[in-house]
């Protein structure tokens, strides 16, 4: 049986690179714009990441992704324009409601900083199987116990999407409506429901037995089944990365 989760299996140099690779690179996205508190170094650090989507060929699959956040940064934007107390500049004014230079430019940076922490958590997440990350993970001396649970949150969702597809084809097959109306499709929410948390439960008690089957709590030293694989240029760029976050902090404390 395929394994469910986010990653989208294709031939690119992004997916060669191992997670450590990746993860160091979540890091750099994410600190770099705290420490240099830039607009130009936030929108990079943006733009990069969606260039290394585009190159890894995943971009399309970020877009329900980038869509729910773009809905929630609207309310931010929405409310700091309005309501920000250090709101002094009026840019225009609708009605009653003014917006503010002030309240926007947070907004603005707010919205760069969530979009690139979710941009760069993409790259991992869609070019990166979840077992490489935790098997690179357990290899550098992380819990096999916090291994399996990285393993789960990666794949819970997409395996509760999935299960629920599956149960409401059953009972579509059963005559149940599922479709119409807002009051037909609340009616057949519990019901729908129920099977979907049942399913999770059992599923646990399964995965459960089979790790203690297989030895998941033995103290005993494990081998791998396969040889641990790092792109050539890795190296190269971990210590990039690093360079560039120290160059920052120390231009920010002496610059």
């Amino acid at each position: 049986m395929k394994s469910i989760s986010l990653y989208v299996d294709k031939e690119s140099f992004i997916h060669d690179f191992d997670p450590i690779t990746k993860l160091l690179y979540i890091l750099f996205a994410l600190f770099l714009p705290l420490i240099l508190l830039s607009f130009t170094v936030s929108f990079i650090s943006v733009g990069v990441s969606i260039v290394l989507l585009m190159a890894a060929g995943v971009i399309r699959k970020t877009i329900p992704v980038f869509s729910f956040v773009f809905l929630v940064l609207i309310t931010v934007v929405i409310i700091q324009g309005l309501f920000r107390p250090e709101n002094e500049t009026i840019l225009f004014q609708i009605g009653p409601l003014a917006m503010y230079k002030e309240g926007l430019l947070y907004a603005l940076t707010i919205t760069l900083r969530v979009m690139n922490i979710v941009s760069a958590f993409l790259i991992l997440v869609l070019t990166t199987k979840p077992s490489d990350l935790v098997e690179t993970l357990v290899r550098k001396g992380m819990s096999p116990r916090i291994g399996y649970v990285i393993v789960s949150v990666f794949q819970i969702i997409p395996e509760m999407m999935a299960s629920m597809s599956t149960i409401t084809d059953a009972q579509r097959a059963r005559g149940m409506e599922t479709e119409g109306k807002l009051s037909v499709r609340m009616k057949a929410f519990l019901p729908l429901l129920g099977p979907v948390i049942l399913g999770a439960l059992i599923n646990t008690k399964e995965r459960a037995l089979a790790l203690e089957v297989r030895g998941f709590n033995s103290h005993v030293p494990k081998t791998y089944l396969y040889e641990e694989k790092t792109h050539a240029l890795s190296k190269w760029v971990q210590a990039i990365l690093l360079l560039l976050l120290v160059g920052a902090g120390v231009w920010r404390i002496f610059g």
